[in-house]
């Protein structure tokens, strides 16, 4: 017998997060689920407009953390409240699962070396955009736009991270565009499995 959604959101909340996974994913099912995703994120997970990210190839952990976030309410969107409030939470890591089983592959620019990536972002984000954790996003091939305005939503305070917040409070616009053009500039390819 399962546990209700209330008791599963309830027991995360008071254990303070919501980074382990609900439930095992079904990535055929999640397909399925991800035709309402498409005219943002793509199918294959490569945002169709500048404001959203790619999505495909993202870690699990990050993807579902992020669904549950917007269905909670600790993280607000317009649209992405609207969407994730109206899963369950089967199929927050059904969608997760769809999305995280694509490959990605991240390539710098021709002549760009790794070594002159933003030092603060490459121990989550890797010098080429792909994350090298199960909870931090990968950057690779973003707008520089949505990049830009994630980290000033970080800055400010609109968006609440332990480890973003700091980083970005202490981030210049100079600072915050440099590190937007680095990983925009990085061709990402997106493949399902």
């Amino acid at each position: 017998m399962k546990p209700s959604l209330t008791l599963i959101l309830g027991g995360l909340m008071l254990a303070g997060g919501l980074s382990t996974p609900v439930y095992a994913g079904d990535p055929d099912a999640g397909r399925k689920l991800a035709q309402m995703c498409r005219t943002c994120h793509g199918m294959d997970g490569y945002a169709q407009i500048p404001i959203a990210p790619h999505i495909g190839g993202e870690p699990l952990e990050y993807l579902e953390s992020q669904l549950m976030a917007f269905k909670t309410g600790s993280r607000k969107h317009e649209m992405m409240t609207i969407v994730a409030s109206s899963l369950s939470a089967q199929q927050i890591s059904d969608v997760s699962a769809w999305y995280a089983a694509h490959d990605v592959t991240a390539t710098l620019p021709e002549g760009v070396q790794a070594q002159d990536a933003p030092q603060d972002c490459v121990s989550c984000h890797g010098a080429d955009g792909l994350s090298l954790l199960l909870d931090a996003p990968n950057l690779a091939g973003e707008t520089n736009i949505y990049i830009d305005t994630q980290l000033k939503a970080f800055r400010i305070g609109k968006r609440t991270h332990d480890i973003m917040t700091p980083i970005a409070s202490e981030m210049t616009d100079q600072e915050i565009r440099s590190v937007a053009n680095w990983y925009a500039a990085v061709t990402l390819e997106i493949a399902p499995k």
